[in-house]
């Protein structure tokens, strides 16, 4: 996962809403949203090498979400699968306050992270850079993470942010069409406005719109999840081949569980 907005406990009707691109090299196998087989409760992708995801919902309403931090500088030989960090928190019932926690305390054995772990009554953010502070609590509002801390203003986070910011959840029972037409921009930033992550100057371009196209490396899918008030959610995932066509969608609306039910 590479980029993603949300809102969390800021709108009366929709207390969340994800809206997400994966991006990932080609050629590494993964499956599409869907219930696992042996966790019917949970719905998100599998990486089919790590075994773990990068985006899930359960059916009682916890959420998770992960992007890596690029520092090609900073590569932990051997290191767990950060998939897992996502795997491991929708198949348990640990609070996000206390889960985040304890990956902040295990955070030096992965690659760059950023997680954001949640249920219907809090959410948290935990990455693992050096000199990060404890995980963070996170307030009703809208967030924007990408491949830095959360809501550094890359251009890619702040375009993507900006067009969603203006976009109504209201409208979201009519149609989540709207939503992954804003997620497919792949307008690039301008080379003066570019971070400096340690890659050269042409993966620094490719890499800079909230939709990378590319040969070997891209978004291979964007996600939207809206919860509403009542309970009911919408799950909703659409792939993508190496030129940036959809190849296939797939949905999975379903109502929240009490959390107390057997």
């Amino acid at each position: 996962m590479c980029i993603a907005y949300l809102s969390i406990f800021a709108h009366p009707r929709w207390p969340l809403f994800i809206a997400a691109n994966r991006d990932e090299f080609h050629q590494r196998a993964s499956l599409p949203a869907a219930p696992w087989p042996d966790r019917p409760d949970v719905i998100a992708g599998i990486d089919c090498l790590g075994k773990g995801s990068w985006l899930g919902m359960t059916r009682q309403g916890r959420f998770a979400l992960l992007t890596n931090y690029r520092d090609p500088s900073r590569l932990v030989p051997d290191a767990p699968s950060r998939g897992e960090l996502v795997s491991q928190y929708l198949t348990s019932q640990e609070s996000p306050a206390s889960y985040a926690q304890r990956i902040h305390a295990a955070g030096p054995a992965y690659n760059g992270f950023n997680l954001i772990v949640g249920d219907p009554d809090a959410a948290c953010y935990v990455g693992n850079q050096a000199g990060q502070a404890a995980p963070q609590a996170l307030q009703p509002g809208r967030y924007i993470v990408s491949n830095h801390l959360l809501d550094t203003p890359w251009p890619k986070a702040e375009r993507l942010r900006t067009a969603l910011d203006s976009f109504s959840l209201d409208g979201l029972e009519q149609s989540l069409t709207p939503i992954f037409e804003i997620l497919k921009d792949n307008t690039p930033a301008q080379d003066h406005a570019l971070p400096s992550t340690g890659l050269t100057l042409e993966r620094e371009r490719l890499l800079s719109s909230p939709f990378i196209v590319s040969p070997d490396y891209g978004t291979r899918c964007s996600t939207v999840i809206a919860a509403h008030a009542s309970g009911r959610v919408f799950f909703s995932e659409v792939s993508y081949d190496e030129s940036g066509r959809s190849t296939q969608r797939h949905d999975w609306p379903f109502s929240l569980v009490p959390r107390s039910a057997p």
